[in-house]
């Protein structure tokens, strides 16, 4: 599995910016989570948000494959940006319709994921890319000062 991986300087080192490029395939959701994984370590973020936005990207990374209807070759981009305090994470795919908040009851096997994004994250929304093709999902997290 081929991944591009984007990584951007700044200046003074914050905000830091990663971004991945992964096929819109079910292993990639895999791949991702090891990926934000490696790069919290190298950013020093503590467990607990680590496992917050991983379990968070493994939800909108399964929406993306399940629902973002991708044309063969196509791919899913996963941007995470580290801005003082804050963790953005964002999923960007190729499918036109927004994600929307589902009442699931009991006996459903799925439709539970972005309840989980608005109930964990700080903040979260979806938009259309400004490329004008896909939409991107994004999900913030608060992490205490990086040294």
């Amino acid at each position: 599995m081929n991944v591009g991986t984007s990584p951007v300087a700044r200046p003074g080192g914050l905000p830091q910016d990663i971004e991945w490029r992964l096929p819109s395939h079910p292993r990639s959701v895999g791949r991702a989570r090891t990926l934000l994984r490696t790069q919290s370590s190298s950013w020093r973020l503590p467990e607990d948000a680590v496992e917050t936005a991983v379990l968070l990207l493994s939800e909108l990374m399964t929406n993306a494959c399940r629902h973002g209807h991708a044309s063969p070759g196509r791919e899913i981009s996963a941007r995470c940006v580290l801005r003082g305090t804050t963790l953005r994470v964002e999923v960007s795919d190729a499918g036109s319709g927004l994600p929307r908040l589902l009442a699931a009851g009991p006996d459903d096997e799925s439709g539970r994921g972005l309840a989980l994004v608005a109930a964990l994250a700080q903040a979260w929304d979806a938009g259309p890319r400004p490329c004008g093709i896909g939409k991107t999902v994004w999900f913030e997290l608060a992490v205490p000062a990086v040294g």
